[in-house]
């Protein structure tokens, strides 16, 4: 076994390289810097803790991203109110991204990100998953705990839902 010291350095490399990949997962999924921030701080706490239960069965990231999603899914479930309040407000998602420091996107993918926003807590995930990481149904599976034709049913009505999100807003 390794000794505390070289854990600890390990897990700073991890913290490193894999820190604002997955803050951009976390974020696509409750939308707001300090809400991120939260869940990602909460992420790697969850995989401090449990890294002796890391066995390599699946990659290093996957086993990360899966802890990311379920803290982001359980950080939604127990904020909703005051989640749906931040969103309700008099900025739309839209702007608060453009005015965003830490937001790269251009005006599009911050208005796909208004409609996106607008979708149940599971199917902005499993969209997220799908269009923005290209995951395959398999693995969205793994991490969700769902079946594939459950995720195909509920990407295909977040499309829906995406594309007439935008002929409204025409």
């Amino acid at each position: 076994m390794a000794s505390e010291s070289t854990k600890r350095k390990a897990f700073e490399m991890i913290v490193k390289s894999y820190g604002e990949c997955l803050y951009w997962k976390i974020r696509y999924i409750v939308l707001t810097h300090d809400d991120a921030n939260d869940v990602l701080q909460n992420t790697f706490l969850k995989a401090w803790n449990n890294i002796d239960s890391f066995h390599g069965k699946s990659k290093l990231l996957t086993w990360l991203y899966s802890i990311a999603i379920n803290e982001s899914l359980d950080y939604l479930r127990r904020n909703k109110t005051e989640v749906k309040a931040n969103l309700s407000d008099d900025m739309s998602v839209a702007k608060r991204l453009m005015a965003d420091e830490y937001f790269d996107g251009d005006e599009i993918h911050a208005l796909l990100m208004q409609a996106v926003s607008t979708l149940p807590d599971v199917q902005r995930t499993v969209f997220n998953m799908r269009y923005f990481d290209n995951m395959k149904y398999s693995e969205i599976s793994a991490i969700l705990k769902t079946s594939e034709g459950a995720l195909k049913a509920s990407y295909h009505i977040a499309v829906k839902k995406i594309s007439d999100y935008f002929h409204l807003h025409e």
